[in-house]
């Protein structure tokens, strides 16, 4: 069975957070998830993302425990990651885990969004 694409996954636990990506992901299509559980689930019944905006402190499994499940599998280890975070994680080698970009959450632009996703659609 071959897999759906929907262009951007959105995992981020603070709702007006989210709703601020997706606004700057516009026009393109978005799925919100506030927890990793969800999004493994949608990813496990055939959708696949171009694109994963993640932050990193949820409720339940964190973000290294997504990234370290998403890149477990073969079709979804190549899937590329933006983390949004408000800490500070330029000291740690993140590309092992199809991280392409940090985002600080206290001082990042839309712009900085749409350069994602404008690269990655």
């Amino acid at each position: 069975m071959a897999r759906e694409v929907n262009p951007i996954f959105i995992i981020e636990d603070d709702e007006i957070m989210a709703e601020c990506i997706e606004h700057a992901c516009a026009p393109a299509s978005v799925q919100i998830f506030s927890n990793a559980i969800e999004a493994m689930a949608a990813i496990a019944k055939n959708t696949t993302p171009r694109l994963i905006f993640l932050d990193v402190l949820l409720d339940g499994p964190d973000g290294f425990t997504f990234l370290n499940e998403l890149v477990s599998y073969q079709d979804t280890s190549q899937i590329p990651v933006v983390i949004v975070s408000s800490l500070d994680l330029a000291e740690k080698n993140l590309a092992e885990y199809g991280v392409v970009g940090v985002l600080d959450k206290s001082t990042m632009k839309p712009q900085e969004i749409k350069k994602y996703v404008a690269e990655y659609l």
